[in-house]
């Protein structure tokens, strides 16, 4: 394993970055300067890891050994690179966003917020590149505590209740679930070590590695599987910037990227394929990805219908974990970034929607695509990436995803991905229809006075640039993954080289 100490430079840059703007919040352009430099950076040192990725090297970096045999480090592979693009690279759409947002809305507090937004990067990378499980666990909690001032940032008794329910069942989980397992992996195997084909083949038998493996994906509750969800709408409360965060950039992500690395390299596709030790977490994962999406079709409040739409499309990732194919990993691995890419997308939108028309209700959007048209073209176009509809990238994940429920027999989980397709155009489209298609009533003059139809000709009132520049941006970014599907499959493809 050769030994690169830029993997430690572009884990602690997010992390100097927070220091940075914590010693410059008096000054509020060189903090945002600041910000975008580091986010630009942290991408650039990360990008220079790809071909080498790519090439079939497995670059490493040892900070130091925390128990005998168990050492705090880092260690690059392709599931780990997918994700610390994706987090380093939306960092800086998110970075450009939250300034527009944060100054238009006239957010408190602003340097406290970007200081915890780059430090739960720090904890991204970090988790993205960890070497064994110990590694993962630290990072991983890192990240719990440094987004939790996040959720709570408006201070009020919504925010500080829906950051009890944050911490309760983040910390709960990992605490009771996850780290239990990584012990018991530890009593079985005498490594925590991620290693390709995992480590479990025999040692444990078919019961105890279901009971394992329920540990493990109960215990990464980030990954927002029923019935450990509930942390997932409360945090809506927040503003959008977190909202991104939480759904695209980073803390969801850690929670499905955790469950589909522990299957590959701790229990192994094969040996959960030999044993049928993940068939129970099939049907978990169905009945969240669907009973999420239909959630999603009675929830009126924008964030809250993405984010029950942000559960049912996590259970996807999971779902391809628990199939224990090769075309299943490797679609839910491509789920991460085509999801990331169209659910920023639209969280981005309903936060411009929200400073430039202060509207926050699904049934207020009648005719506002006339008003806002750059805002609910990129909300269009996020969603077809959501459906799965081409030419956007969610198109390729869920084929991939079918494709291997198809190869492992399970012709049930196929209609299941199809269903929940169809959900998601119930839930998605309407917002669309009505912003296109409705049309845009008068406020009433007085009250009781019933609205009236606005002119065709109404003026634009979108958000500031610096908010709708990013939305475009990431729209364009789910067509753009739409035609890299092959770099993304080449790279995931290590995971299970199979036929």
């Amino acid at each position: 394993m050769p030994t690169d100490p830029n993997i430690a430079l572009a884990v602690g840059l997010p992390l100097a970055g927070a220091l940075a703007i914590a010693s410059t919040g008096r000054w509020p352009n060189l903090r945002e300067t600041l910000m975008l430099v580091t986010a630009l950076a942290t991408f650039g040192v990360v990008l220079g890891f790809l071909d080498p990725v790519l090439a079939g090297e497995r670059p490493g970096f040892t900070l130091f050994e925390v128990f005998p045999g168990i050492p705090l480090a880092f260690q690059i592979e392709p599931l780990g690179m997918l994700y610390a693009l994706v987090a380093s690279g939306l960092w800086i759409p998110t970075a450009l966003y939250s300034i527009g947002y944060c100054r238009e809305h006239g957010e408190k507090h602003q340097t406290r917020f970007y200081a915890c937004f780059a430090v739960a990067i720090f904890a991204a990378l970090g988790i993205a590149f960890s070497r064994n499980l110990l590694t993962l666990f630290f990072f991983y909690e890192i990240l719990t505590f440094s987004t939790y001032p996040l959720v709570t940032h408006s201070g009020s008794d919504a925010a500080r209740r829906a950051g009890r329910t944050y911490l309760g069942i983040l910390l709960s989980t990992s605490v009771g679930f996850l780290l239990l397992a990584i012990l018991i992996t530890w009593q079985l195997t005498n490594t925590v070590e991620f290693q390709p084909g995992g480590i479990l083949a025999g040692r444990a038998d078919g019961p105890v590695a279901m009971g394992l493996l329920a540990l493990y994906v109960f215990g990464a509750g980030k990954a927002a599987l029923m019935p450990f969800h509930r942390w997932l709408p409360a945090a809506m409360v927040a503003p959008t910037p977190v909202s991104a965060l939480l759904h695209a950039v980073a803390v969801v992500k850690a929670g499905v990227f955790t469950i589909l690395k522990v299957v590959v390299y701790i229990f192994g596709i094969d040996f959960l394929a030999e044993t049928g030790a993940s068939v129970w977490l099939r049907y978990v994962a169905a009945f969240t990805l669907l009973a999420a999406s239909i959630i999603a079709l009675s929830k009126d409040n924008l964030k809250a219908r993405l984010a029950y739409s942000t559960v049912s499309q996590l259970a996807y990732i999971v779902l391809g974990a628990a199939l224990a194919t090769g075309a299943g990993v490797i679609g839910g691995g491509m789920h991460i970034a085509m999801h990331a890419m169209g659910k920023i997308t639209l969280f981005f939108c309903a936060g411009a929607i929200l400073v430039a028309a202060h509207k926050t209700k699904v049934s207020e959007l009648d005719g506002i695509g006339r008003a806002m048209p750059f805002t609910m073209g990129a909300f269009a176009l996020g969603s077809m990436s959501i459906i799965g509809l081409p030419p956007m990238g969610g198109a390729w994940s869920k084929t991939l995803l079918a494709l291997g429920a198809a190869e492992g027999h399970d012709v049930i989980f196929v209609g299941v991905l199809m269903l929940s397709s169809l959900l998601s155009l119930g839930y998605l489209a309407p917002i669309v229809g009505r912003a296109f298609l409705f049309p845009q009533p008068h406020p009433a003059a007085h009250p009781g006075e019933s609205a009236t139809p606005e002119p065709s000709g109404s003026r634009l009132r979108e958000a500031p640039l610096l908010c709708v520049v990013p939305l475009c941006a990431t729209a364009i970014g789910c067509v753009v993954l739409f035609f890299s599907a092959e770099a993304i499959y080449d790279l995931l493809r290590a995971i299970h080289p199979g036929p």
